[in-house]
Formats: structure tokens, sequence, C-alpha cells
């Protein structure tokens, strides 16, 4: 396993069998007012795997070598060491067995500076997910992230605005783990020459798509759905106008039907939603009842509801939007939230209590979700529901993506500790939501503290919210081709293999569930199950 950088910072880094290849520069922005002082700017951007243009500069030290390794380091459990080869000098990083494990380089920082990364990667087999990060004295910034491909070169493009002055040390993390294992018999004696077969069962992060009740009778969109997503979200089924629409008439059978199909086919749901702060979406007899009648209703909402479906879940929506919204603060004081999210503790403690919010992550602009209204927020639920498990949903409605503001705010919300999703992702019409589409599912994939995603494109024959994956025949649009690559291209898939002179056979493998079987001549076969 070996990562190399090359002179006119080209790298390569192995993971398995897979050598990476690195071409990149980083510029320094410095906005003073309205005057801006930066190196020179190349605007242009790749979608498609070509030959690069290399550019030189940015503010890496020793980027062709010249003075040996100065300037450049070992990162987590990786060895490095300067090699030349056809007149390219290239530094290979190699015994990596870490995610992490690769070279890096310590670099100046100052505080409210913009930071772009470039970056060209190619892998000499397969695929593999690369992410660029800056570990700071605040926390890790990712500055982006690429699917690379063998034999052709990809653009990897990114940034970040420093919350910090000081080093920081850039490094490359792949989301994949090294995984070794050998084969012996009863004896403990190792089998050399066995044949081995690792297959993935279930990814470990999870990757879904809205549903709602026309997949109930709509085969061809049962078979789509169902070969591609195991998570799920139901559009409008459990939300409190289509199971109560008078007082006390409740009517989960829609619900209920989408659960029983989701088991079937083995794909989790998150419950979505307990109640909606937005005064447009609720019953229509809920309106004109008084203060001690809305809380009875609301109480009676929630351990009807969550009882209800009660550890078939893996999570709950609670409060949905109510840092842009406030109709039940504005009727029941401004503690209802933290009332809400304690009653919904007692009911289900089993699973985390999601916050839903949007424009936190898409849009810098709106200050009713920014990454500090949604931490005061989160405290003054915890200041209520002192035992809640909390989590932080991001609903990601993007018009145009602004990645770097993505990463820092997701950095600034990781702070918490609590589990992150993008739970409702999609992106405006338009000649590039194929393409902006892609590049946020690779930045969320790429973060590693955000734990799952969620497309908000459940199929309707006359059309989907705001995105749909494929047309009415089921075939694919643009944006279901992106899914689909991106969905093969995150999956290990089934690996074959030998094991060496000791026993040992190790693999690269994206984290989740996985068969393994080993066949031996000498034993008979056996099969285990690993979760990586």
């Amino acid at each position: 396993m070996e990562f190399k950088v090359e002179s006119k910072i080209t790298m390569e880094i192995s993971v398995g069998n897979s050598l990476i290849m690195v071409l990149f520069i980083l510029y320094t922005f410095i906005f003073s007012g309205f005057d801006v002082n930066a190196l020179p700017y190349d605007y242009t951007a790749s979608i498609e795997a070509s030959s690069p243009f290399l550019n030189i500069g940015g503010i890496v030290v020793n980027p062709e070598f010249d003075t040996g390794l100065e300037g450049w380091e070992a990162y987590g459990d990786a060895k490095m060491e300067l090699r030349e080869l056809a007149g390219n000098k290239f530094i290979a990083a190699h015994a990596r067995n870490q995610p992490c494990g690769s070279i890096s380089q310590k670099l100046s920082l100052q505080r409210e500076m913009h930071y772009s990364f470039s970056a060209w990667i190619q892998v000499s087999e397969g695929n593999e997910s690369v992410a660029a990060v800056f570990k700071t004295s605040t926390g890790f910034k990712h500055a982006g992230a690429v699917v690379a491909e063998s034999k052709c070169w990809s653009m990897l493009k990114g940034g970040f605005t420093s919350d910090c002055t000081g080093l920081a040390e850039l490094y490359f993390e792949i989301r994949k783990s090294i995984v070794r294992i050998q084969a012996v018999d009863k004896q403990k004696n190792p089998l050399p020459n066995a044949t081995i077969s690792i297959q993935q069962k279930r990814p470990g992060f999870p990757i879904g798509c809205a549903m709602n009740k026309n997949i109930l009778t709509n085969t061809a969109y049962q078979n789509w759905f169902t070969s591609r997503f195991r998570v799920t979200t139901f559009e409008d089924e459990m939300k409190w106008y289509s199971t109560e629409g008078s007082p006390g008439h409740e009517d989960y059978s829609s619900a209920d039907a989408l659960l029983s199909f989701a088991k079937r086919h083995d794909i989790a749901v998150r419950g979505h939603n307990v109640v909606w702060d937005d005064p447009k979406y609720q019953p229509g007899w809920l309106y004109s009842l008084s203060r001690t009648d809305l809380s009875k209703a609301i109480v009676r909402r929630v351990k009807s509801l969550m009882s209800r479906y009660k550890g078939q879940l893996i999570a709950w929506d609670v409060v949905n939007e109510n840092l842009h919204f406030s109709f039940f603060e504005s009727r029941l004081g401004n503690q209802a939230s933290g009332d809400i999210y304690r009653l919904a503790q007692t009911v289900d403690s089993s699973v985390p209590l999601f916050l839903n919010e949007y424009n936190t992550i898409e849009d810098n602009r709106d200050g009713a979700a920014a990454t500090a209204k949604y931490l005061q927020k989160l405290r003054q639920i915890q200041g209520s529901a002192t035992n809640a498990r909390l989590g932080i949903g991001l609903e990601s409605h993007f018009d145009t993506p602004n990645l770097p503001y993505m990463r820092a705010a997701i950095d600034t919300l990781a702070v918490t500790g609590l589990p992150i999703w993008l739970t409702e992702v999609d992106v405006q019409s338009g000649p590039n939501q194929a393409r902006y589409l892609e590049q946020i599912l690779m930045e969320a994939h790429s973060h590693p503290k955000v734990d799952g995603i969620v497309i908000w494109a459940a199929w309707r024959p006359y059309g989907c919210y705001r995105m749909c994956l494929t047309d009415n025949d089921f075939r694919n649009l643009a944006t279901g081709n992106v899914v689909d690559n991106l969905l093969r291209r995150w999956h290990s898939g089934t690996l074959f293999g030998s094991t060496d002179s000791e026993g040992f056979f190790e693999a690269s493998l994206f984290h989740g569930d996985y068969e393994v079987n080993i066949t031996h001549s000498s034993s008979s076969s056996v099969t285990f199950q690993i979760t990586v």
C-alpha cells in the first residue's frame, strides 16, 4: 500500500492495490474591505476524467522536491520516502493501515482568509473516494473530495474559510478501512492459498431516498427503488395533517403500508415528522384550539404516533423547521419545542430525536438557520429535555451549492458530537442540477462526521417536490445517473482473492456489513459476517 507524491505536485496513494496520483495547487485569498489580494486563480473546472494541466504555485512548500523531503511529513501510520522515476521525483507513502494514512504538509493559515484547493487525482485500479482535509486547531476542514478513476485524471475542486490563525496540516483521507484476515485450521496453523470472497451485504454509510404511497401500487417504482436504496423517509404519510384529518380520528393506514413494504425489502425508515412548526402545514382543526386544548392535542399526537412506531424506525424528526417558524411557540410559549422533545424522549428513547431544518448548510445569507442559531436552539432543547438523544438534521434543499460554506457549517455542528444526517437533499431545476447534486453528495459522503443521506425525490406522476431521479417510465434522468454512479463507486461489491503463505488476505473496504467465505482444500468451507 503506497502513496506517492511526484514533482509538479503529483501524488500516488496505494489503497489495497490501487495507486492514487494527485496534482494540486492551494491559493490564498485575502479580503480586506473591498480590496482583494490573491495569487492568480484558475476558474476552470472539469467534471470529466481527462489529462490535467499542470499548474504550479500557491503556498505549498517545496512542491517539486528540489530540497528533498523538506516541508513534507508522513501522516497517520504511513511511512514515506523520496523516489525518482523517469526524471520525476515523488514521495512514496507506504505501509498504510488507516484511511488517513498519507503524506502531509503543515501550512500557515490566517483567520477569515479564504483558501481554494484544486487537485487532479487518478487511481491505477478501480476507483477510490479521496478527500483533502486540513487539520486545524479548531477542527477538521474538508477542502473537497472526488471519486478517482483509473487511466484518467479526475478533478477535485474546493476550499474553505479559516476560522483560526496558526498552523494547519493538509493530508488525504479515504473513506475505507484496511481489513486483514488470516485463515487458519483448527490447530491454528495458517492456510496458504485459501480462496476467499468478501461480499458487501449492507453499506455502512446509508444513502437513501424519500418514498410515498405511490410505490405501493406501482411495480416499476418498487423495482427501481428497492434495487438501490436501503434507507428512506416517507414524504407525507406520517405528518399530522395526513394522519388526523379531524380531531380524534386517526388514520395510519398509508404509513403502516409503507412501513410494511420497507420491512419486506430490508429498508430502514426515518420517522418524519412528529410536528411541524410551519403554520401552513397544520391540520385544519388545530388553528381554532385554545392553548389548553392545543397542549392536549400535541401530547396525544406525540404519544399516538411515536408509541405506534416505537422500535421500528432509526430516527425521528420531532419539531420540524422550528428555526424558521414558531407556530407552537407563538401559542404555547418559547419553551414549547423543549417540552415536545422532553415528551418525545419519554415515549421513545431508543433512537435519536432530530432537529430538522433548512438553509443551515445551503445558504449562508439566511440568518434564521445559521449554525450559531442552530446550536442555540439545540442548547435550548437540551435545557428542557436533558436526557434526550438529539440529532442534527440538515434538509439540504440547494440552489447553487457553496461547498466551502457547507463544509465549514458541518465542521461547526460536528463539535457537538451529535449524529448528523442530510435529510432531504435536492437541487433546484436547471442546467447544472445533476452536476451540483454530485458535488453535494460527494462532499457529504467524504465528511467523517456525516452519518447518512436521504435524497428528497419521492416520485409522483405529476412531478416530484423539486427534483426527480427518473421519468414516469422509471428511466433514469441525469440526476438518477449521478446517484447510480456514486452508489456503485461507494460499494465494495464482491472481492475475490487468495491468502498468502501465512494465510493472510488484505483488502480495502468501504464501511459496512460483509459476508466472508473461505475455502481451502485441506478443510471445509467457512462463512462468517464482519462489520467494517
